[in-house]
Formats: C-alpha cells, sequence, structure tokens
C-alpha cells in the first residue's frame, strides 16, 4: 500500500463513506519525559567480594562498634574502610553504569560516603541515616527507606539533567496562560461546569429561602385600605450564574510520593523520578510538578476529588485499586454493551456518537463507577459506547502497546514469513505488563469477535486495525503514516488466539 493510500486509509472504509469524525479529545499527555526515564542506567550495588579490614589497633570502642553497624545497616555492598581513588578504581575497572558503593572515608567523621557511577565518572556523596527517618545526603534532602532507592533516584535526576534538559527548561519557562489548555481543564472541564451547575442552585436555593423567610417576618407598617398609588409589576429577580464568575480557593499541595506513573495535570509531562516526584493537592487531588504547582490559579474544587474517577489514569495504577479485575470495569463494561446491541451495527467503533453524549457517560463512569446504567434505555445510540471506550483507551497516559514493548512489535510485524512473525509476536506481548497484556488480550478477541459479523457491520480485522492503531498503540505524537502499524495491528487481531496461547 502506498504512503497516501494509508493515509486516506480510514476515509475509504466501507459501509458509510466518510471516515471517522474527529475524537472528541485527543491524546493530552506528553510521553517524551518517561521515555527518557526509561533509558536511564539501574542501580547496581558492587558487593564486597573481600573480608572487611579490622579497624586499626588504637580505634575505640565506639569506632568498632560504629563499623560493625554500617556492615549490618548497608550489607554487602559495604565495604568498609576505602579512600576514593580505590573507590573510582574499583566501579571503573569492574562497574558499569549505575553501580555503586558504600565506603568509610579515612578522613570520616559521623558520615559514610556514597560512591556512584554515572557517565563514565565516579561521584562521591555523604551519607547519612537516621533510625526512623532513613537514608539522606543533606539535611534538607529526601529521605529514603533504603540506598538502593536513593541510587535510583539520583541516576534518574542524573539522566533527566544530561538528556531532557529543553522540556524542563520549557516546563519552568510555562506562564499562567497554559492552565485553560492543561489535561486538568480538558479531563474535568465538564466535572467542573457540573460542580459549578450544583454549586449555582445551592446558591440560588439559599437566596430564595432567605426571600421567603423574609416575606413571612411580620411588618409593622402601615397598609392603607385603598392604594394610593397604582400597581407596578416589578422586573423579575436575577437569576445566580450557574458558573460563578469569581471563584477564589486556595489550593493545599504537599510534596508526594506517587505509587505506580503519574504525569503532571498542568503541562502534561511526566512526574520522574522515584520519590517525591511532585505535589497533590490534599483537598481536591491536583497532581502537577512543583514548579508547574505556582501557576495553578487559586481555583480549588474539593468536590472534584470524588469524581476524579479514571479517564486519564495509568492503567497498572487502576488494576492495582481493584486487584479483584484485571480488566478495568470501563474496559469490561463498554465491551460487554457492545457486544450485547452493537455487533450487528454498520460502521460500529469508526462512526462515533455525538461528542457530547460521550462526554455525558465519560462523567457518569466517573461520578458512579461500577453501577453506571449504560443500558439502551440510557444511551440508545451504541456508537456513544464504543466511543466512551476509544476515549478511556486513548486517554491512557501509556498506551496498551507500551513504548517499550513497541519495536518488538513492529519488528515483528515486518516479518514475512506468518510462522516466524507469530512467534516474535507471541515474544513481544509476553515483555508486556501484566495489566497491559491482559486488557491488550481482551480486546484483540472483543474485535475478533466483532470481524467475524464483517458480511455485516462492514468491519474486518484491517478496518478495526485502522481505527484502533492510534489509540492502542504508542506511536510518536506527530506521525500521520501508520501503514505499519495499521498491518500489526490488524495481524494481531486475526492471529490472538495463537499469539496468546
Amino acid at each position: 500500500m502506498s504512503r497516501n493510500a494509508a493515509a486516506g486509509v480510514v476515509a475509504t472504509l466501507p459501509g458509510g463513506g466518510g471516515g471517522e469524525p474527529s475524537s472528541p479529545v485527543q491524546k493530552v499527555w506528553k510521553p517524551e519525559l518517561y521515555k527518557i526515564q526509561l533509558e536511564a542506567p539501574a542501580p547496581c550495588p558492587m558487593r564486597c567480594q573481600r573480608t572487611l579490614p579490622l579497624p586499626p589497633t588504637k580505634s575505640t570502642a565506639e569506632e568498632v562498634e560504629q563499623d560493625n553497624q554500617a556492615a549490618r545497616l548497608y550489607g554487602s555492598e559495604y565495604h568498609g574502610l576505602m579512600g576514593h581513588l580505590e573507590a573510582e578504581h574499583l566501579l571503573g575497572l569492574t562497574g558499569g553504569e549505575g553501580s555503586y558503593l558504600v565506603r568509610r572515608s579515612p578522613m570520616s567523621d559521623g558520615f559514610y560516603t556514597l560512591s556512584l557511577r554515572f557517565n563514565k565518572r565516579t561521584r562521591h556523596y555523604k551519607l547519612f541515616h537516621k533510625p526512623g527517618v532513613g537514608h539522606y545526603l543533606r539535611e534538607q534532602d529526601k529521605r529514603f527507606d533504603s540506598v538502593y532507592d536513593m541510587v535510583a533516584d539520583g541516576l534518574i535526576n542524573f539522566h533527566m539533567q544530561l538528556h531532557a534538559s529543553p522540556i524542563i527548561q520549557q516546563i519552568n519557562q510555562q506562564t499562567k496562560n497554559c492552565y485553560q489548555q492543561s489535561p486538568y481543564m480538558t479531563l474535568n472541564g465538564r466535572k467542573l461546569r457540573a460542580l459549578s451547575n450544583e454549586l449555582g442552585k445551592t446558591n440560588a436555593a439559599a437566596a430564595a429561602a432567605a426571600a421567603a423567610k423574609d416575606d413571612a417576618s411580620p411588618k409593622d407598617v402601615d397598609v392603607p385600605l385603598m392604594p394610593t398609588q397604582p400597581l407596578v409589576s416589578q422586573p423579575p429577580a436575577v437569576a445566580v450564574d450557574p458558573m460563578p464568575l469569581i471563584y477564589e480557593k486556595l489550593h493545599h499541595f504537599k510534596v508526594h510520593t506517587f505509587k505506580g506513573l503519574n504525569w503532571c495535570e498542568f503541562c502534561a509531562n511526566f512526574l520522574w523520578g522515584f520519590t517525591a516526584q511532585g505535589v497533590k493537592c490534599e483537598a481536591c487531588g491536583f497532581v502537577a510538578h512543583t514548579k508547574c504547582s505556582e501557576l495553578v490559579p487559586p481555583k480549588c474544587v474539593p468536590d472534584l476529588k470524588r469524581i476524579r474517577g479514571v479517564f486519564g489514569t495509568d492503567l497498572a495504577t487502576m488494576v492495582q485499586l481493584d486487584p479483584r479485575h484485571q480488566i478495568p470495569f470501563v474496559v469490561r463494561r463498554c465491551v460487554e454493551e457492545v457486544e450485547a446491541r452493537g455487533m450487528l451495527q454498520e460502521g460500529i467503533y469508526r462512526v462515533s456518537g455525538f461528542a457530547d453524549e460521550i462526554e455525558a457517560l465519560k462523567l457518569a463512569l466517573d461520578r458512579e463507577g461500577e453501577k453506571t446504567d449504560m443500558s439502551e434505555a440510557a444511551y440508545g445510540n451504541v456508537n456513544v459506547i464504543a466511543g466512551t471506550l476509544k476515549l478511556y483507551l486513548r486517554l491512557l497516559p501509556v498506551p496498551l502497546i507500551t513504548f517499550q514493548a513497541y519495536p518488538s512489535f513492529m519488528t515483528a510485524g515486518r516479518n514475512t514469513k506468518q510462522a516466524e512473525q507469530l512467534q516474535m509476536m507471541s515474544e513481544a506481548v509476553r515483555r508486556l505488563p501484566p495489566a497491559h497484556y491482559s486488557c491488550l488480550q481482551y480486546m484483540l478477541e472483543h474485535l475478533k469477535r466483532v470481524a467475524s459479523h464483517y458480511a455485516v457491520n462492514k468491519m474486518n480485522e484491517h478496518n478495526l486495525a485502522t481505527v484502533f492503531a492510534p489509540t492502542l498503540i504508542a506511536t510518536p505524537q506527530h506521525m500521520t503514516n501508520l501503514t505499519e502499524e495499521i498491518f500489526m495491528l490488524s495481524s494481531l487481531i486475526t492471529h490472538c488466539k495463537t499469539i496468546f496461547a
């Protein structure tokens, strides 16, 4: 297929002429920092292979006990008394990027030394530990449960400084004007309007109650037997604006250690690091880089925390929240509804429902979760259900076919020998994280069942792959020619039973 043909393939799908309307929400997360962090070296403790030298004969009992405590505290990566030149030689000779050891410097007084290899040079840091507090380098620095965690965090930060400085510089140069286009507003705009409407109704009810109470109160006034002036109709009361023009409430941001993968809701970039990656508002749940939080306007809406929902949340994090199900409830419920009443719908997944209805269902799923009514009575157009499923998958910060696994899938797809191709694809899917593996298998088997009704719904494996390739695959942000990705995904759908066997 030519590049021009591939670019127009969506528009020429059978069963309806026009292509899929533009999606209600484009991808909102920026993957570059996440991909850079993936390339950071991993910590590699250098185990001590020698018998630790005995402390000098003139050492006090206190010094001997301190040395024994260090061996117990730091374990096999503690090398005892060692100068910096010996540490550099040892790490440079036998250690690779990310290798480290803990030692006691000859002139140390109350501290130990962490020697760490990064970018072909060895760095040395004073290392401290307090029971109940953890390991740290300076009083004002982060605390860590283990030296391994400290080194992991340090290596990521070194790597980001070396390779991501242009992106970090862009983050630091942002202005408050970025707020309206932020992921926070993209994902929560409808929720904020709904909460504002509720606030407006509450204010209107309070005003009406106050007016009624005022009318019911006895008044000490003279009422003439006959009106002295003609009756004049009063203008209607001005309605309370459901979207208050002025709303101010400061966010309560606190440094937070995030479990799993998280992205900044202000700039859309990844929160890098191993611990204390950013800040989180304790009232409404707004997540941001520390620098970005300084630009967030004082519009904290605490009620938003109870309907933050699942759209835009990392898949692995979602599965951890509900370990009973390997498939997120949004995916499961939407697939069940499509299979119940959409398998014979011409152009299913190609034709989108109305954006407003999709947003309404998204809000309902965020509010009510599993209990959401997705029946035909509630959403008569099954394309709304299909569109909501695509929206959920599109908003995943890390797509089902992850950035790390993407090259393996593409290499497999280019293999022209089918037996070898399927074997390579089987190996590629096993490189996925468990949550991604399970969800991808679930989706592919569903799409295979959809394609089995091609004679009626006009959606075969290739047509479905054309629609889902930008959603399921970690394609580069501005890539438009997806010929190879579509072919690869079509093969995955066609042979999913064999690949996941």
